[in-house]
């Protein structure tokens, strides 16, 4: 019994609930970009190229021989996972970019003035004193 009311404490704790729907999220959020990408990026991206497909660059280490398959290294499909990486970096980076802005823009719009701290006020009521003297 000591084992399941372990194992309850550490599936209800707010951590692990906090990372559980930020992993839904996050894989949501991973076909909005891969859509982004294949979908809106790449197509200009591929007209400006001039249609280049990397995915059928090869090399071919051991030729088919009767029914056994080539071996092949496919560095081509290799290529291509990491510009298609390097898109998607670079989406989620602006992404990300742009909502921390509006977020500074939104904390700066709604933080009340601070007050400053005892001792300023202090030495600004002194100067005040001094200058009332003159």
């Amino acid at each position: 019994m000591g084992v399941l009311k372990e194992f309850k404490d550490f599936a209800v704790k707010g951590n692990v609930v906090d990372m559980a729907v930020g992993i839904i999220i996050g894989a949501a959020f991973g076909k909005i970009i891969t859509s982004l990408v294949g979908d809106v990026i790449m197509p200009p991206i591929g007209v400006l190229l001039g249609g280049v497909d990397f995915t059928n660059l090869s090399i071919i280490v051991q030729e088919a021989v009767d029914k056994k398959p080539a071996v092949v290294i496919s560095y081509g499909k290799f290529l291509q996972t990491i510009i298609d990486f390097i898109i998607i970096a670079a989406a989620i980076f602006m992404a990300v970019k742009t909502m921390n802005t509006l977020k500074r823009r939104e904390e700066a719009i709604a933080a009340p003035p601070v007050a400053p701290p005892n001792q300023e006020l202090l030495l600004a009521e002194i100067r005040d004193l001094l200058k009332d003297k003159k």
